[in-house]
Formats: structure tokens, sequence, C-alpha cells
């Protein structure tokens, strides 16, 4: 469909044809962000509009449809706003910055292809439930709004009928004086990003994002028995991104530029397993911990090959603050890396996953719960709470949002009544029992719309739904952590001056 007297340059926008899950040809909006030239034939890097930078690929000029081709606006060399030369012109993320400064509730606004959030103003835990309690017929009446789409609003036609609860449980103290977050916590990432810590957060700062940095570099990784193509871009060396294949020891995890230079490795490398601590023992799966500044090479080659697919996380070549806890598979031929999660020796901010990834193939088998169920489990044996670093991809959501979902409803069905009440649980005691932090706890409830308010009283209220749901994903749940199986000693980081 493409028309060779039109000129295609990087910024352009047109429809690209690609095959949808199902399949079926579309042509979704895409933007040119690279063109090169191979033996006379031009080639198109492509960004489809609204769709994850995963799918960005190199396409052919025949499925360009030119016809609707929009070219980049030009900017103003200088801009004027309200008759002033050198103000800065109008855009819609300042005006969302605005809006939020002035807590206008106004509907969502779009920029570059992403949607912004609408601003939710957040509420202190009281006054939110005074508020609540205050005014339950207005909150009811405007539930659709944009005020009571956060709040634990629900019909109470529907708790009059006790036949249609399986388990109503009672607050004694649902809340101290922390904050109640308004959208999901692991939906912070959204909206106004807040500038990335410089103390081992792994968080990347997009605004010196380049046209580079935006481009998949390498075309296909062989690890072991798999050829994984990447998801991002990833800084491994200049020249080894124009290599078809890039070849990396399963063990160690060096980068070699061919497949002689890999089997020369192989005679060499004594390593048939992650280096550091073997932890965690339990049939073929093994976890085992390693410390960024002992093993600072692995720890840098983990990086590089995570980063290939973790495009929401920064790289940084000091792994000296943190601890990798890699999970591998074992067979006759040795430990072979299934995923990973690493994390700050020392978090004034509770977090106990800072990067956390299943490796491709070994996605949707259930190994990403079990490696946030391990994660859990460290934070339980370390006596704390935690919560994952944010912003998390959008698979690491959809992953923690069903561990929460899952963990909690655990609790809440083995909960039994005595002297025939209703059985009691507080907040508190959810996250202490889970190591959840206080906060995923609560995102997790309203995110399963459990918290209603009745008769002056805030109670959970499962319907049969949400059992029979959760019951038939427990079913599909085969691996699961065994505590028995888990030798750790958690170490005092704050009392190694230089770990």
């Amino acid at each position: 469909m493409a028309d060779h007297s039109v000129e295609i340059t990087e910024g352009c926008r047109l429809p690209v044809l690609r095959k949808n899950q199902e399949h079926e040809d579309e042509w979704p909006l895409a933007e040119i962000l690279s063109v090169k030239d191979i033996s006379g034939k031009k080639l198109y890097y492509v960004h489809y509009i609204d769709f994850n930078k995963r799918l960005d690929e190199w396409v052919t000029p025949d499925r360009l449809d030119i016809k609707k081709l929009q070219f980049p606006k030009k900017e103003a060399k200088t801009p004027m706003k309200n008759g002033l030369p050198g103000s800065r012109p109008s855009s819609p993320e300042r005006d969302v910055k605005k809006s939020l400064d002035l807590h206008v509730q106004s509907a969502s606004a779009t920029s570059r292809g992403k949607t912004l959030p609408t601003p939710v103003q957040k509420i202190p835990a009281r006054s939110f439930f005074a508020t609540l309690a205050a005014l339950p017929s207005i909150c009811c009446q405007e539930r659709s709004g944009s005020f009571t789409s956060h709040c634990f609003c629900f019909g109470l036609s529907i708790l009059s009928e006790w036949s249609h609860c399986l388990h109503v449980l009672m607050f004694h103290t649902i809340l101290s004086d922390s904050t109640l977050w308004s959208q999901d916590s692991q939906d912070s990432s959204d909206g106004i990003p807040s500038a990335p810590r410089m103390t081992g957060s792994l968080v990347s700062d997009r605004s010196h994002d380049d046209i580079v940095t935006r481009m998949k570099n390498i075309d296909c990784i062989e690890l072991g028995r798999h050829r994984l193509k990447p998801w991002y871009f990833s800084p491994y060396p200049q020249e080894l991104t124009s290599l078809p294949i890039l070849y990396l020891c399963e063990f160690c995890l060096k980068y070699l530029k061919s497949l002689k230079c890999l089997q020369r490795h192989l005679t060499k490398c004594n390593l048939r397993h992650p280096p550091g601590n073997e932890i965690y023992r339990k049939g073929t799966i093994s976890f085992f911990e390693i410390d960024g500044r002992k093993n600072k090479a692995y720890s840098q080659n983990l990086c590089l090959l995570a980063k290939c697919f973790l495009d929401h996380k920064t790289l940084y070549y000091d792994t000296d603050p943190f601890l990798f806890y890699v999970m591998s598979e074992y067979d006759s031929k040795g430990f072979h890396i299934v995923g990973y999660f690493s994390k700050e020796k020392e978090s004034t901010e509770d977090y106990n996953v800072a990067c956390i990834l299943t490796l491709p193939p070994y996605q949707r088998r259930g190994y990403g719960k079990l490696l946030i169920e391990f994660s859990y489990e460290l934070s339980k044996v370390e006596g704390k709470t935690g919560t994952p670093e944010k912003p998390l991809s959008d698979l690491g959501l959809l992953s923690y949002r069903s561990y929460w979902s899952q963990t909690i409803l655990e609790i809440l069905m083995d909960l039994k009544s005595e002297n025939g009440e209703r059985p009691q649980i507080t907040i508190n005691e959810i996250s202490e029992i889970t190591s959840v932090k206080k906060e995923d706890v609560i995102s997790t409830l309203q995110y399963l719309n459990l918290i209603n308010y009745y008769k002056g009283q805030y109670i959970l209220t499962l319907s049969e739904d949400i059992v029979e749901g959760h019951e038939r994903a427990m079913q599909k749940r085969h691996l699961r952590i065994d505590p028995k199986c888990l030798h750790f000693t958690p170490k005092d980081w704050s009392k190694r001056g230089k770990w």
C-alpha cells in the first residue's frame, strides 16, 4: 500500500497492518521511529500507538497505508502565550498538573497517545470513612461519578439478602491515621511521575528517553535450549547489536558473539548453577541468593538480560546495594534460570522487590506467583511487611493483583465464627499474617469490591461468585512455596559499613 513517491520520515504516523491475538488483520495507527535501507529496500521501525512497546517492530513498505499518512507537526520557533514572547505554550501535561494542584475532577486528557488518569484527591482514612458514613445516600446515587468510582460503595439491597453472602466479617479497626489510597496502590505509576530515587532505586526516569533507547537493539538471544525475542532496548555493547543471534551462557550469563565462542566458553565455565547460596529447594525448584557486591559480573549480566523484558526499570551497573534471588529448575545438566527478583539490602520504604521477571519461555506456568510468594516468605522471616517498588509493568501488575487477591481470600475463607457470631478481623491482622503492606491489602479489597457499609459498620461480603472463582483459581495453582524448605537467615545490613 506504500506509495514510493511520498517520502516517509521519522515522526510520521499512519495505519500499519498487523495480526491481532486472533490472527486477524488490523490497521492500528503507528508512529515511524526509524527508517533503514538494506540492499535498496527500505524498512520502517514502528510503534503502535496505545500498544505496549514490546510489540514494536520493523515492517516492510507493503504494510503501510500511505493514504492516511500524517506528517509530524512543526513546532513554532518562538512560542507565545497570552501575547508574551518567551512564554511556554500550553500543553495537556501542564494542564493536568494544574488541575491536580486545584483538585479539579476533570475528564482524562490525552497526550501523545497516552491516557492520563482522572486526578483523585487522597483523603485521610478517618475523614474518608466519616464522610462516607454521613453521606451514604449521596454515594449510592453518584456511584457512576468520579468520586465514588474509588469509594467503598455497594448496593445496600444486596446486603439485605443474607442468602447471597457466605461470609460477613465485621471490622474492629479498619485503619490508623495512614492515608487511604484512592487509586490502586500498584497503579501509582499513572499520572504525573515523581523523580526517581537515587538510593538503589531501579525506577526508570523516562524524561531522558531518546530514539535509540525506544528501539529494540537485539534481534534474538540464545539462552540454553531457548531462543528469546527481546521486547525492549538493553544496553549490550554496540558491536553485538548487529548480530542475528546473541549467545548467552545459561549459567554465568556471559554474552558471546558466536556459537563457536559459546562452545569454547562452556569448556572453561565451571558453573552449573547461579553463584551464591542456595536457600531453598523443593523438587526441581531452587532459589539462590546472590550478593550484588560479591558477584558483580553475574549481577550485571543478569540486569542486562532482564532489561530486554523490562521497560519501566533502568539499569544501574552499581549492583552493590542489591540482593538477587534467582529461581532455577534442575535437571541432569544443571540449574537453569527461570526468573528472578532483586531487592535493596536496605529499603527505607519497605520495598521487598525492586525488579521481578519470569523469562518468556516460563511465563503463564505459575512461576511468577511463585517468585512473588517467595519474596513475601522472606519478608515473614525478616518480620516485616513489604511491597514491590512502583511502577509495575503491565504483566507484573496482573501477577501481583492475582497473588494479593488469592492470598487475602484464602485467609478470609479460613476464618471461623466463635459463639455463633460473625468472624472478625482487622486490616492490621491481615497484613501481619501475609506480610503484605496495609496499603496493598486495602487496594486489593477495593479492587475486589469486598468492603461495604451496613448498619453503621464496615463489613466484608464474599459473594458466591467470588468464592467459586477463588476455588477454581486455587485448583490451578499447583506451585507453592513450602516454608519448611526455606533456609534463610536475614542480615542486618545497617550494621555493615559497605555491605
